[in-house]
């Protein structure tokens, strides 16, 4: 009997080992979130319409919560040990719900997956969202949205626009990289956020 239990004690214990050495087993990722924005132009516009956010488009190389980074052209390579806490367009769409509601100048904004009844959509597309290094020295974050509002129930896109940034990070190191990223998708926001507030009546 003693001798069967110390048989399945030592497969236990090797059994362990085993999982330990399995691919993946290493330590769990780092996750990494971004902030909305909250500051604006004093002289924004309150709008009395309301708004639902899609999910960004994007190539599948970034809708992933892994973190991207260039070394060449035309390559992409991701942080090892590092998560966004979200798909990287799912982040965003948040991200650009709560810097909606930060300004306190719309009625009501939400994604897509809520029963809202919008009178614009915004539409999105998620171009460029990695760290590019060029050289020996820190890489430089480049954030591209393209984003499209359109008239519901129409369905009628009624202005188009281009939200592009870059920032170099402090240095090397990931936390200050994801600052970098931080910075610029922030950037990125606000513009799409103040056009969006007036595009509805340069349009009109």
């Amino acid at each position: 009997m003693m001798t069967r239990t110390f048989a399945c004690l030592i497969g236990l214990v090797l059994l362990t080992g085993c999982i330990d050495m399995l691919p993946g087993g290493g330590p769990a990722a780092k996750l990494y979130n971004l902030t909305p924005k909250s500051s604006y132009s004093e002289n924004l516009p309150t709008v009395g319409w309301q708004l639902v956010v899609e999910v960004p488009i994007s190539a599948e190389s970034l809708n992933t919560p892994r973190i991207a980074l260039s070394r060449a052209p035309l390559t992409l390579d991701y942080y090892g040990g590092a998560r966004w806490s979200e798909r990287a367009p799912v982040m965003v769409q948040t991200l650009l719900v709560e810097s909606f509601e930060n300004t306190g100048r719309i009625v009501a904004v939400a994604r897509k997956s809520t029963d809202l009844r919008a009178d614009y959509v915004l539409k999105t597309d998620l171009r460029e969202f990695q760290a590019e290094y060029s050289g020996e020295g820190p890489p430089i974050v480049f954030v591209r949205l393209n984003a499209k509002l359109i008239k519901m129930p129409q369905r009628t896109i009624i202005a188009s626009f281009k939200s592009e940034r870059r920032v170099q990070a402090a240095s090397t190191s990931l936390i200050d990289i994801i600052q970098s990223f931080d910075q610029a998708l922030g950037k990125a926001l606000k513009s799409i956020v103040e056009w969006a507030l007036v595009a509805p009546n340069e349009a009109s």
